[in-house]
Order: structure tokens, then sequence, then C-alpha cells
């Protein structure tokens, strides 16, 4: 059985055989090349954060995997901890 990446090759190759216009051609190499710059907004609250706390006060989280994010982020859980 042939991996994802062949298949994803395979595809590739399948849609962009045959002929097509330059102007196809040179949209779609500029769609392919990466955003030089990228743009990041710095908030005040962590969004992340702030849904954590918001599940934590509905129900009990299981494994604690977002213990570590929450410690981090310097936001403790107004819950506590057992």
């Amino acid at each position: 059985m042939p991996s994802s990446d062949e298949l994803e090759r395979e595809l590739s190759e399948r849609l962009t055989e045959g002929q097509m216009q330059e102007e196809e051609r040179d949209s779609r190499e500029r769609r392919m090349i990466p955003p030089k710059y990228e743009v990041r907004i710095q908030t005040e609250n962590d969004p992340i954060v702030e849904e954590t706390l918001q599940y934590r006060k509905m129900a009990k989280e299981l494994d604690g995997r977002y213990d570590d994010y929450l410690n981090k982020a310097k936001r403790p859980d107004p819950e506590g901890e057992e």
C-alpha cells in the first residue's frame, strides 16, 4: 500500500499534468510561496487559558494535560488541584 506522501505526490502530478496557461501557472506559483512575514497579536489574556478555566468550572479534568500550560502562562487554576 503506498504511503500518504506517495499518494499526495501522485495526486499532485495528476492535477498538474497537461498544459496550463501562463496566467494560471504564475498565480499558482505565487500561492505556493510561503508568506515572508507573519502577523502576531499580543493579548493580555490567553484564550487557551481562559477556555481551560471555563471548562474546569463545568467539569473535572481527568488527566491534567493543561496543568503545565497553565503554570507556564502563570495563571493558577482558581478551583485548585487535588
